[in-house]
């Protein structure tokens, strides 16, 4: 090959990184975020194979490249936050990749039966001790309720307790718990409420703590599907296992909790919802986190209560997540001197940045914390809001 060709290929390979460059340090421009900046959520490059992994694939690249070490960032929820507000996700969305896998995610199944169990063996199945030392001491893994609470103890407890008092709770009454995760709910309204519960969850070994956890309490914990209870229960639950139901499923859901209802129950359905009507799933957290997830919005929510169940209340207190997941990444990262004989580097930065890009999100609002009531639709009751 001659000389000058192999210098003219040198030369436009790095006219076209230059460009790359350029594009993504506009981008982020619009988002208040500068490269090499001073500010604390201003991204710091490390390697500049970051600029088209950002053009091609957008958030995956973003998360993707930050567990590779390509960037670092002081406040990685601000940067995240910025970044949603500007809406750039949508300006780097005219890659074919990019759109094949949003509109995969919205004409299969990717939450079927025989899937629902990945979710479990990718997230839940991990050993047990990162979960113990990250978590509370119940082994609360959702939105704690901080309203009159200063420890993450004290929120997750509150929380438990407003979700029953929310339920009305009586002795005697069979709960059923759907996505039970460690048992915290069950063991908390059968000691505190003299009820019996049956939780279900699709991961192995929370099912095992659960059952340990749950041990003298009137309790039965399953490693069984949703889909396969048949009994009839007084009261559901189900506190943040719904983003794992996936739209195709919103309506045969709701069928399957109006049929496991007695006549005058109630379903209190804990979830994170997206205040982005365009789709309810991150490509990053699909694909390393929760595998299938996808948030719902309001409107899948009552749509597929629509001719089963009566809306009685509505509560939001996604703010909440932002206090509980710095509790998380706190407890998280203080630990990590104990946790690092079980995980390697790659893991501790993808478990970080999940946290503290969650953070974000909820920062923002882009997505948020529902706690909604149901009530079967032919029923003349009236019921007071409890916060």
């Amino acid at each position: 090959m001659p000389t000058f060709l192999g210098k003219t290929s040198a030369i436009s390979a790095q006219k076209s990184k230059t460009h790359e460059k350029k594009i993504v340090a506009d981008l982020l421009q619009l988002a208040g975020v500068s490269i090499d900046g001073v500010s604390p959520w201003d991204i710091k490059v490390k390697d500049d194979r970051l600029y088209p992994a950002l053009l091609r694939e957008g958030s995956l690249g973003l998360g993707e490249s930050y567990v590779d070490g390509w960037w670092d960032c002081e406040e990685v929820d601000q940067l995240i936050g910025r970044l949603i507000r500007a809406d750039l996700e949508n300006k780097v969305r005219q890659n074919k990749k990019f759109l094949f896998c949003l509109l995969l995610g919205r004409f299969v199944n990717f939450q079927n039966h025989k899937r629902s169990f990945e979710v479990g063996r990718v997230h839940y199945d991990i050993a047990p001790d990162l979960y113990r030392k990250m978590l509370d001491a119940e082994m609360n893994y959702s939105c704690g309720y901080w309203k009159n609470a200063t420890t993450l103890d004290e929120a997750q407890k509150a929380k438990l307790e407003l979700s029953c008092r929310k339920l009305k709770l009586a002795p005697g009454m069979k709960v059923l718990d759907i996505g039970c995760g460690f048992g915290a709910f069950a063991k908390y309204a059968a000691k505190n409420y003299k009820v019996h519960v049956v939780g279900v969850t699709v991961s192995e070994q929370q099912a095992l703590w659960a059952k340990e956890n749950c041990k003298g309490y009137p309790v039965e914990i399953r490693f069984q599907d949703y889909r396969d209870v048949t009994e009839k229960f007084d009261r559901v639950i189900s506190i943040g296992m719904f983003e794992h139901v996936g739209k195709k499923n919103y309506k045969d859901y709701m069928s399957l909790v109006f049929k496991s209802l007695i006549d005058d129950g109630l379903f209190l359905l804990h979830t994170i919802g997206t205040t982005c009507v365009e789709s309810g799933t991150d490509a990053w957290i699909s694909k390393y986190i929760f595998p299938n997830s996808i948030l719902p919005a309001a409107r899948d929510i009552t749509d597929a209560c629509r001719g089963k169940f009566v809306i009685e209340d509505w509560h939001d207190f996604g703010l909440d997540y932002v206090k509980t997941l710095r509790a998380w990444y706190d407890n998280f990262t203080s630990h990590w001197h104990s946790l690092r004989n079980n995980y390697d580097q790659r893991f501790f930065r993808m478990w970080t940045y999940y946290l503290l890009s969650f953070m974000g999100s909820f920062q923002v609002k882009h997505i948020q914390v529902w706690q909604v009531v149901l009530s079967k639709n032919y029923l003349n009751r009236d019921y007071s809001p409890i916060r």
